[in-house]
């Protein structure tokens, strides 16, 4: 009787430690068909992928107020079946978390960049052909350490440390991000910062019911040659129906021509998981014989799951 309640009881500490524990698979398949144009080159009609990927993340509740968290997420080519980069090269992470926020070491995209780029590019979450072709700088996703703090008043930060691990060329790296929200108010700053490059940006989105106004301002500076990059975004929502448009632009510096992008888009969500939607964008780059330009006429299918 004695070793039947001890294997009840090891049986229902083992479920409970079970269900403190979960996985989830997660992804999302994004593909167009498009006609592009590349400089002075004939059009052509391709099938693309918009940034596609499959993941798997987990989080234990390890009591105390702690938790274990990870993420291992692959980008594919949906065009063509193939892998986009090393397998988990979109994130290979682990997390600790708790009240004092949340510590995390492996590889995954720079705060930076979601605090400023990303947030506006709301016509097809910046992906494909219309994703934004002028920011730039030093961004390392790989053998780093960050710090995520809570989110108090709004307000929340990263701060991760890249190494260089004696890698030759390879520097360490720094990358800072913040956001604060207050209502329809969304701001956010980044900076980043390897070897002798460095990048920093300021971000600003408006909420008025229907209509979400956004911008970002970025100075890239590239081994002492200075850039400055804007975008404004905007966008009317009507139903199911999302209404895009942004442009962008890169100044003129020693090293490169002053480059511009255009983007009208129009987005259907069929579902909280769904959308199907088109897109023309245009980037024109000012140089002689018209390289560097490119526009493309896009229609396509997003599913999340």
């Amino acid at each position: 009787m004695k070793k039947i309640a001890l294997v009840a009881a090891l049986a229902a500490v083992s479920a409970s430690a079970f269900a403190q524990s979960t996985v989830t698979l997660y992804g999302r398949v994004n593909t167009t068909v498009e006609s592009q144009k590349v400089a002075n080159q004939d059009r052509k009609v391709v099938v693309a992928n918009n940034s596609s990927r499959i993941g798997f993340k987990g989080t234990e509740d390890i009591g105390g107020g702690l938790k274990a968290s990870f993420v291992l997420e692959h980008g594919f080519n949906s065009d063509s079946g193939t892998a986009s980069g090393a397998f988990w090269g979109r994130e290979s992470s682990v997390q600790l978390s708790g009240g004092f926020g949340a510590v995390r070491l492996g590889n995954w995209t720079p705060g930076s960049y979601y605090a400023t780029a990303d947030y506006i590019s709301m016509h097809n979450h910046d992906t494909g052909s219309s994703s934004d072709a002028l920011y730039g700088g030093p961004f390392r996703s790989s053998n780093k350490v960050g710090y995520f703090t809570p989110t108090m008043g709004g307000f929340n930060a990263e701060i991760a440390v890249a190494a260089g691990e004696g890698a030759p060329g390879v520097k360490r790296g720094v990358d800072l991000a913040a956001n604060y929200v207050a209502g329809p108010v969304h701001l956010g700053a980044g900076y980043s910062k390897e070897g002798n490059n460095n990048q920093m940006a300021f971000r600003g989105l408006y909420e008025m019911g229907a209509i979400t106004l956004g911008a970002y301002y970025q100075r890239v500076d590239t081994n002492n040659v200075k850039r400055d990059v804007y975008r404004a975004s905007g966008m009317y929502a009507l139903g199911a129906s999302e209404f895009h448009v942004n442009y962008g632009q890169a100044e003129k510096t020693s090293l490169q021509a002053k480059e511009s992008q255009f983007t009208l888009g129009y987005n259907y969500n069929l579902s909280k998981r769904t959308k199907v939607y088109g897109y023309y964008t245009s980037v024109d780059a000012k140089l002689a014989n018209k390289a560097g330009d490119f526009s493309s006429l896009a229609a396509g299918v997003r599913h999340n799951f």
